[in-house]
């Protein structure tokens, strides 16, 4: 029984890590090829950008390997009738079942770990890299295209020579506590500092402003206008996906609490206005009870999604042994798309109908298992029939 079960184990492993390095080498390939096309990354910042999309990668290739792998496997042994032969030495089937089944739970345990490293140590480090390359991005793809545009700000400009831009035309957007500006000069220079600020020298330029401070100011001469790039790197970025599942309880504690100060600032200007005529224009800004509710729906759906998609490893192998096995195909192409199939047709539609329906709050935030649930249904009842034969 121990010579089948190391057997299998070193099959399925070895099948496994050679499938896994292809696949996720061709996902991150193909992820670094879109965003050097879409930020006119150079070999620098695309060398550096490669380890932090690792995590990500490995999300999205690990559940379909282990699949791959187990099919390929189980697949060979039932055509050779091998696990015929160990249940008719008097074998239990599981001796040759459990392997797949141990190595997917552990996969599954480490998907799970993979979804906090990729919001946090990936993410992140893509925008730290993007953020420190800004200059060279900018300067590629105003020679190439003649602008650029980005959060922060927007660039047109007529020609590029070296490093100085000709006829610029710049929209900054605004801040918290800066309106945007519609800047114009005859020439400019981009350059970022230490502390992740751009920093463009205008020659003879011209600066629009449409907030409160409205107004057109020209300066002739050299005039320098900072634009801060570091706080799109906050780690306080309010998406769900990107926020660490260990922070999502106190995030979710904020906006109970932004909930409640709404509500009593509500109950006090109702109880004073019945007593006095005020003004509206005092009262506390509304911070958007609906919005904040769906952001707190979202915030508890989060969770509950990274478990379901990290465990869909262990789900994807509980089918798909049993339809390998079923299928008696030596042909591990075929037991694979076999399996791959009602993934692709079911758990993935169910996923994706959860998340949203529970995102909206029409469903619980367990919905998002669904898609699992259908998964080992199916997989059971086909274990079932290969048990009894």
């Amino acid at each position: 029984m121990r010579i089948i079960t190391r057997y299998i184990l070193w099959e399925i492993l070895k099948i496994f890590f050679i499938a896994l390095g292809a696949m996720t080498l061709l996902i991150v390939l193909v992820g670094v090829v879109q965003q050097a096309l879409r930020e006119g990354l150079g070999p620098g910042p695309i060398a550096r950008i490669i380890p932090y999309m690792i995590p990500d990668a490995l999300r999205y290739s690990i559940p379909g390997t282990i699949l791959f792998a187990s099919c390929s496997v189980y697949g060979r042994l039932a055509s050779g009738n091998e696990l015929a032969a160990l249940k008719a030495s008097g074998v239990s089937p599981l001796a040759a079942l459990w392997p797949g089944y141990a190595i997917a739970l552990v996969l599954s345990i480490f998907c799970v770990w993979l979804n906090d490293v990729g919001v946090s140590w990936g993410s992140q480090g893509v925008r730290r890299v993007l953020v420190q390359s800004f200059e060279e991005i900018a300067y590629g793809m105003l020679r190439t295209h003649k602008s650029f545009s980005s959060d922060k700000i927007s660039i047109l400009v007529k020609d590029v020579d070296g490093r100085r831009l000709m006829r610029p035309q710049i929209v900054a957007a605004g801040t918290a506590t800066s309106s945007q500006l519609l800047i114009s000069a005859a020439e400019a220079e981009l350059h970022t500092d230490e502390n992740h600020q751009l920093i463009i020298s205008l020659v003879d330029s011209r600066i629009e402003s449409d907030g409160e401070t409205q107004g057109v100011f020209e300066h002739p001469g050299r005039l320098d206008r900072v634009v801060p790039l570091g706080d799109e790197m906050s780690d306080e970025s309010r998406s769900p996906s990107k926020i660490l599942s260990a922070r999502i309880p106190e995030v979710l504690a904020e906006d109970r609490q932004l909930i409640q100060n709404q509500l009593d600032a509500d109950l006090a200007w109702n109880s004073f206005s019945q007593l006095a005529t005020l003004d509206a224009a005092q009262r506390t800004p509304d911070v958007g009870i609906p919005f904040v509710t769906w952001e707190m729906n979202r915030l508890r759906t989060e969770p509950w999604r990274r478990w379901a998609n990290g465990f869909s490893c262990l789900f994807f192998v509980l089918l798909g042994v049993p339809l390998a096995i079923k299928q008696r195909n030596p042909d591990f192409v075929t037991s694979f798309f076999m399996a791959f199939l009602p993934v692709l047709l079911v758990f993935y539609p169910l996923l994706a109908f959860a998340v949203d329906r529970a995102k909206d709050g029409a469903l619980p935030p367990q919905a998002v298992w669904i898609g699992n649930i259908a998964l080992l249904v199916v997989g059971m009842y086909y274990l079932r029939s290969i048990w009894r034969y």
